[in-house]
This record gives structure tokens, sequence and C-alpha cells, in this order.
């Protein structure tokens, strides 16, 4: 859409009308009707979260609604691509929500680095506050880290109250963005993470308000929903997945890209579709979810891409964004690649995901390059990852990179024999561009230290343990 008279003439702004002409419980059960299911990954129910927001809200403060818009899942790219071509259905649909979860602000939390987005949707914001489509509402764009955590709903509210992107035990509808102080001492101001606040209350029992965060395609999805009715978004889809999904191709297909499908579109038609099949004498044998869920052969993609199927053939739909190999992988280069970006990712509160995930990270890369010849401590270390853990990045590094072992352990026996050659890992990244049918990765996490920082040597700190000694996210990050 070109500016927000284009997305009128096509219709849009009547979801919002409809809105704001009923209640909050009528807009939430017209999404429970609609069946729609957040498409960050997860594919919660939408009506379901939103319900927990109003039943934990605040007896003296409003909510807060956040559009999760951190995009930063290895092969997605659909959430810039929506937030450059349609800003106004996502901004429309974060208005909605605000609506029916009694909310006085709408955060659009973004990277920094999302430059083109953030521009586009500033332009968006202030046509929208001409037109008095925010009445009451204050719209505003937060720019964190680059960091992978930023992206996990509960880091990211940590980095829009002032700190570090570390997620939080308490969901957003427990703690939102806001935060009440329960000691007389302002310790959160000196703390890298979450501590000494007030969780929000069941009834309106709390001063402490919750928050509503949902992804940049729910949102769209949103207000399409409350503009033209449930049966109108399901007319496709299925029952139990309703509706359209944004997908990502990349990897060793032909061309790499974005496109929307009904759900439940076979997922090798919608790799062919977007990826124009395998290079030239190639053949396709995998794909991954982004790093979230187990890889599927070539052998299951008639799957059809729903939450269930999806879950049937022992993976997941995820982000819909899908990294696809060809038959020239070395796919425990891909393991030792996924298992690095993982371990440098990881913020290390929880010691084992940390600490394993970097020794797991080091063993592989050993196992790629044919340097280690026996490797009997992988099995514990996939096992032990996930001890403690506070978010889903350990228990990826469980079910990505041993599912991956697991499917290709013919591969891993060549390294450990020494009969394959060696390899590095392959880089895993998030996608920066999408330029003339290629995606183009993030170059900085080549160079990227587990202490998230770019030096040469790696200090040997744990993100949680360096980010807390001194220094504010905005210097830092």
């Amino acid at each position: 859409m070109s500016d927000l008279r284009a997305y009128v003439d096509g219709g849009g702004g009547s979801g919002l009308t409809a809105a704001r002409e009923t209640t909050s419980d009528a807009v939430i059960a017209l999404l429970d009707s609609a069946g729609l299911r957040g498409r960050g990954g997860a594919g919660f129910p939408t009506a379901r979260k939103w319900r927990s927001v109003v039943a934990n809200r605040s007896a003296s403060e409003p909510a807060t609604v956040v559009v999760n818009a951190a995009e930063g899942e290895p092969g997605s790219f659909k959430d810039r691509w929506i937030l450059r071509h349609n800003p106004y259905a996502v901004l429309e649909g974060a208005l909605i929500a605000a609506h029916a979860v009694g909310a006085d602000q709408v955060i659009v939390a973004m990277k920094r680095t999302f430059t083109v987005e953030a521009e586009r949707v500033d332009t968006a914001i202030g046509e929208l506050e001409a037109a008095g489509w925010t009445a009451g509402v204050e719209v505003s764009i937060f720019e964190g880290p680059s960091e992978y955590l930023f992206g996990e709903e509960t880091a990211l509210l940590e980095s829009i109250d002032g700190r570090y992107p570390f997620p939080r035990i308490a969901p957003p509808y427990r703690r939102g963005v806001d935060e009440i102080v329960d000691t007389a001492d302002d310790v959160t101001s000196q703390s890298p993470s979450a501590a000494h606040v007030e969780l929000a209350g069941s009834g309106g029992e709390s001063t402490a308000p919750p928050a509503l965060v949902s992804n940049t395609e729910t949102f769209a999805h949103v207000a399409a929903i409350l503009a033209h009715g449930a049966e109108w978004f399901r007319a496709v889809g299925t029952s139990g997945s309703p509706g359209t999904i944004v997908c990502t191709v990349s990897g060793d297909s032909v061309r790499h890209g974005v496109g929307e499908f009904a759900m439940g579109t076979p997922l090798r038609e919608v790799i062919e579709t977007i990826g124009g099949g395998a290079q030239p004498g190639r053949r396709l044998v995998a794909a991954m979810s982004g790093v979230a869920n187990r890889p599927i052969l070539a052998s299951d993609w008639d799957t059809p891409l729903t939450y269930e199927a999806m879950t049937g053939v022992g993976s997941g739909l995820g982000a819909g964004g899908f990294l696809v190999f060809d038959d020239t992988t070395d796919f425990v280069a891909v393991a030792a690649g996924v298992s690095r970006f993982l371990a440098v990712e990881s913020c290390g509160q929880c010691a084992r995901c940390k600490q394993d995930g970097l020794a797991l990270s080091d063993l592989l890369a050993g196992v790629a390059g044919s340097t280690v010849t026996a490797a009997p401590e992988l099995d514990d270390l996939l096992t032990t990852v996930v001890n403690g853990a506070r978010c889903n990045l350990a228990t990826q590094q469980q079910v990505v990179v041993g599912g991956l072992l697991e499917l290709f352990d013919d591969q891993l026996r060549g390294h450990l024999d020494g009969h394959a050659p060696p390899s590095a890992p392959m880089p895993v990244a998030a996608i920066v561009e999408i330029r003339d049918g290629r995606a183009v990765l993030a170059e900085r996490q080549r160079d990227k230290q587990p202490d998230w920082t770019h030096d040469a040597e790696y200090s040997g700190k744990w993100p949680a343990d360096r980010l807390g000694e001194h220094r504010s996210p905005e210097e830092e990050l």
C-alpha cells in the first residue's frame, strides 16, 4: 500500500470501525470463531491470549499492546516484508487489540537496524494520527538491539523497560511494560534483568498492568477478520488452522522469496512456488523451519502447512520461514552452525543453556572439521542443555541439532570415522534483505562472540554477567 488513502480505498479501516462499535468480549469472540492462531511460531490461539490479558488487567493502569516486529529467526523475512508493503493493516490490528484489552498505547518493537521498516511504520503512524484513527491511543516505535533473544516476547518487554533482552520467567499477561516496584528501593534501574516487581493479578486485583504481545502478521490478520468476519477467514485453510500464512523460502533453492499461501497448502508446493526447485543437477533433500523445529525430509514435504500436521511429522510450522538443503549438504556442518548460532545468542541466565550449548557447538565444529574422532558426550550435552531453561532457546539446541544428527547419522559416522571430508560450520544468521532473488544474511553474525561483543577475542564472560557489571543497553548493544 502506497499510503493510507490507498489502504482505505481497498477497504482498510473498516475492521477498526467495526471493533469500536462493539464490545471487547464481542471482538475476542469473533477472533475465537475465526480460529486465528499466532503467526510468530507457536501457533497459540489468539483469542485465548487476548482473554488472558483481559483477565489479568490492572485495577488502575491500562494495558499495553506490543507488536513483535523484532524478526530474527534465520530463514524468515515475512514480517519485514509485511511492514514494508502494508504497515496499515498491522497498525489497524494493533489498534483493534488496544480497544479489546483496554490499552492506551501501542508499541511497534523492531530492531534498530530495521531502518526501512521503521521509516515506513513511522510515516504510517503519522497518517493514522492525522486521520484520527489513534483516538486516545499513543502509537510509537521502539527500536531495540540486534540480538536473537530480542524477539522472545518477555525479553522484548525487558528491552522496552530499558534493560537487556534477557527472557523473564513471568509471561506478558503477568508482567507487562509498565512496572510497579514493590520495594522502597528502585533496584530495577540498577539490574540487568527484571526483579522486585509486582505481578499482574487475575480479576483486576493488581496495580501492575499486563501487556499483549503478538506477531506482526497476526495483527494484520486481526484487521481483516474484523472487516470481513470469521466465516470469510475460514473460507481458506483447514478447520484447525484456518486462514493464510506468509512464508519465506531460502537456502539451496533456485531463488529466495516471500509468498502468502492458504493454510493446508503442502510444504512442497510452497517450496517450489517460491523457491523454484533445486539448482540444476541437484536434488532438494530437507528443510528446516528456521532453527526452531526438527528438520523435515523431502519425503515428508507433502505434509500440509498446518500446526497439527507439521507437529504430526515430528516438526513444526514455526514462523513459516523455510531453509532448504540439497544433496550436496554436509548436515553435520549445518548442525554445527545451528548450535553455534544458538550458543552465541544464549544470554547466560541459565547456566546449562550457555555452558552446554558452547560445549556442544565446539564439539560439533570439531566433528565437522574431522578433528574429533569420538564424541561420547554428544548425547549427554543434548540432554542436559535444557536443564533449568526459562525460554525455548535451549530446547532448540536439543530439537534441531538432535534432529539433524539423527536424520543424517550416516554423515555423523562418516566424520567420526574419518571418511568424510572436513567442513566448516554452516553460517547461520538472520536475513537482512532479499535482493535479486537471493537472501542476504547478517554478516556481523560471523564474528559475534558468546559475550555478545564483536571483539577479536572472547572475554569468557556470559552476557547476563558481563552486561550486569556496567553500561546501559543503549551504550552496549
